[in-house]
């Protein structure tokens, strides 16, 4: 794509994210409800989902066949198990230094819910957490098709590693079958480029429909919670992964945030790591300088078991949560807190409504009231659009890291005048 375009798709995204920011405070301000349901029924729905559905359609298969690729790409059985206890450990390091920080801030700096009077009837029914023991034996699918007609992530990403790892050990007579795999990877990329100008309206439309059935105002009840939540997420973005990104690698931490403004964008817009999975490996190997095999690992693995953000807001929520009820929490309960938190991330990956079924598990691990969660659930749409930021900038810093470790990062791409404008 040439630059002039490169720079214009970008700008036009950004466009679109403040003016549906915009038009939706402004509408919900102002327009009548009759319009606003119009509006949202009429235009900004279907806009929205048409985008969605669009972008989600090729989470599956990018996750199968970049896994596939990645795995086999990497080649040498020592290196894949290098690359993936190196990305591992990064993933959970930075999720545990996650709660650990909001935990910190909620407790100790701010305590947001201290003399707080909020409805303490209202009722939530939190879905069953899986045992941890079930997680790991789910991940072997019955039926690998039937894993991937379900969008069952963990079950897609084992099948993949496996015939990856086979592709690997085969060699020389595997060569046809990794070079299907190499091109079928660079198809849905260019599918990937395609589907991106849909981003356009497709954000415009996702933030004007939260913002026109929610308003500002849904904020105000709970304005020191959503501020301490917004404050610790904006730390782990603005000064954990550059700090982790210059100590590990001595690159940039604002040319990576300049190559990585269209993943944030649509992350932001659609509220879903696996949504944005197409454009964060895209963008990883097109702009980040990322190598084919480590952003074909790292990032579909990123984007299932991941989540510093989800983290973050759990160890905001809990503290809140328990500051509303009374309740103070014993420095055992914070470490199981931290403890729980991080496992979680792993042990709930593919379930529906992962946000709050970790937090009920967190809850739960610490004794407190389940039916918490009803306080928060006013605004966790508007927060989960934040937070998803954060859990995809987390894996975008990671491979980038495991890539400079492997010295297999483009430095030249990376540093490339046009980087980040495509």
């Amino acid at each position: 794509m040439p630059p002039t375009k490169k720079a214009t798709l970008t700008l036009w995204i950004l466009a679109a994210l403040l003016g549906g920011l915009i038009f939706g405070i402004v509408g919900h301000a102002v327009f009548p409800e009759a319009v606003n349901e119009i509006l949202i029924k009429w235009i900004l729905k279907p806009t929205g989902d048409v985008f969605l559905r669009a972008i989600t359609m090729l989470v599956v298969p990018i996750v199968f066949v970049s896994l596939v690729y990645g795995a086999a790409s990497i080649g040498d059985p020592a290196k894949l198990g290098r690359v993936g206890l190196r990305v591992m450990l990064i993933y959970l390091a930075t999720t545990a230094l996650a709660v650990t920080m909001a935990l910190f801030i909620a407790e100790v700096i701010v305590r947001p819910g201290t003399g707080i009077t909020l409805p303490t009837d209202a009722a939530f029914t939190p879905k069953d957490a899986p045992f941890i023991m079930d997680v790991f034996v789910d991940m072997v699918p019955k039926n690998p098709f039937q894993a991937m007609v379900e969008g069952n992530m963990l079950q897609v990403i084992f099948f993949a590693l496996l015939l990856g790892i086979a592709l690997a050990q085969l060699g020389a007579k595997a060569e046809p079958a990794l070079r299907l795999a190499e091109i079928s990877n660079d198809v849905l990329m260019r599918v990937v480029e395609i589907i991106i100008w849909l981003a356009v309206p497709g954000v415009f439309a996702l933030i004007a429909k939260v913002m026109l059935e929610q308003g500002l105002g849904v904020l105000l009840p709970l304005l020191a919670y959503v501020l301490t939540l917004s404050g610790a997420l904006l730390l782990q973005l603005a000064l954990v992964y550059p700090l982790i990104l210059y100590l590990f690698t001595r690159l940039s931490p604002l040319q990576f945030f300049k190559n990585h403004i269209p993943v944030m964008t649509v992350a932001f817009s659609t509220s879903s790591s696996n949504a944005t999975l197409p454009v964060s490996i895209d963008v990883a190997e097109r702009r980040q300088g990322v190598s084919k095999g480590i952003a074909s690992f790292a990032l579909p693995l990123g984007a299932t078991i991941n989540m510093d953000g989800t983290a973050i807001m759990q160890g905001v929520a809990t503290a809140f949560i328990a500051q509303v009820y009374g309740i103070e929490l014993s420095f055992t309960q914070l470490v199981t807190v931290v403890v729980t938190a991080a496992l979680a991330s792993v042990g709930t990956a593919g379930v529906p409504g992962v946000g709050l079924i970790t937090l009920s598990m967190v809850l739960m691990s610490v004794k407190l009231p389940v039916e918490g969660i009803a306080l928060i659930i006013g605004v966790d749409r508007l927060l989960d659009m934040a937070r998803t930021v954060v859990n995809v900038t987390g894996d975008a810093a990671t491979a980038v890291i495991v890539s400079k470790m492997e010295n297999e990062l483009d430095v030249e791409e990376f540093y490339a005048e046009n980087a980040g404008t495509d």
